[in-house]
């Protein structure tokens, strides 16, 4: 997922005015209303933080200076989505939330077999930063498919920053990242790097040709995606929204699930209280009227 964090502050470069009342303002009023996360002034020192590498990597003199270009016509084309990559924190496991994954296993993928129809499932990670998500959910397909060959599924998956997107595509990941991967699974779908000294493991082929990457903005009007879905993974994103955002945002995402078919939520996040064609089947499950 994508969202705004904590982090420890990190000092602008030297001799650097700090960022400005005013300059944050109009970085925060984008933020908010192009993204839709929440920015008080209480996350002023962490956006200063953040901008600084850019400020640094491009040679700007000050925050004030890099905040005018960020907003001119070739910072809108050349910058504009650098800022909000830097601006961005990605946080994602695999594996993260299992009960969703049993679920998937145990009550949803034999309904669609009892169903009787063979056309592709189309699965969504909505928010798949660096891809944790959307290989387990291969991952997970895969192995149904194993047992019963004519299942067969794709899974589109978006975030908002090209930057974790591209990792995500690249689908290389640290040893200490697949610890949660079960062994088996592990000695299936990974390769490891020639040069065990790097520590590094790719996702293989296979699985990567099942997954689909696509910058997407929440905040769009409506979403341009090929669907209905059988299922939608949206899990903790938009607990870094206003309520009334989520809601909007949750109502968008209805409009690609099938009849029948399910939302996956973060187990922070709920929907009590939301006018939504959905309703509750397990924690943070729920399933589209």
């Amino acid at each position: 997922m994508t969202e705004m964090g904590e982090e420890k502050y990190e000092a602008s470069p030297s001799l650097m005015p700090s960022l400005s009342g005013a300059d944050f303002r109009r970085l925060a009023s984008f933020i908010e209303s192009e993204l839709g996360i929440r920015m008080p002034e209480s996350k002023r020192v962490m956006l200063e933080s953040r901008l600084a590498k850019r400020i640094r990597q491009l040679g700007f003199e000050s925050y004030s200076k890099y905040v005018d270009y960020v907003f001119s016509e070739s910072g809108k084309s050349s910058e504009l989505i650098n800022m909000i990559d830097a601006v961005t924190t990605n946080k994602t496991d695999f594996f993260r939330e299992p009960d969703h994954f049993d679920y998937l296993l145990d009550t949803i993928i034999p309904a669609m077999s009892r169903e009787g129809a063979r056309s592709p499932k189309r699965f969504w990670s909505a928010g798949c930063s660096t891809g944790e998500e959307p290989y387990t959910l291969a991952m997970v397909l895969e192995e149904h498919r194993i047992r019963d060959p004519a299942f067969s599924y794709s899974i589109f998956a978006s975030d908002l920053s090209s930057q974790v997107l591209a990792k995500a595509a690249e689908a290389v990941y640290r040893d200490e990242q697949i610890d949660p991967i079960p062994m088996s699974f592990k000695k299936k779908y990974l390769l490891r790097s020639k040069d065990r000294r790097q520590g590094l493991v790719r996702i293989c082929p296979e699985l990567r040709s099942k997954v689909h990457f696509s910058r997407l903005n929440f905040m769009d009007s409506q979403y341009v995606v090929d669907g209905p879905f059988e299922v939608v993974f949206c899990r903790n994103v938009i607990i870094y929204f206003e309520r009334r955002v989520q809601e909007e945002i949750l109502r968008k995402l209805s409009v690609h699930i099938r009849s029948g078919g399910y939302l996956m939520l973060g187990h922070s996040e709920t929907i009590a209280g939301m006018a939504l064609p959905i309703h509750s089947v397990a924690p943070t499950i729920y399933r589209k009227d």
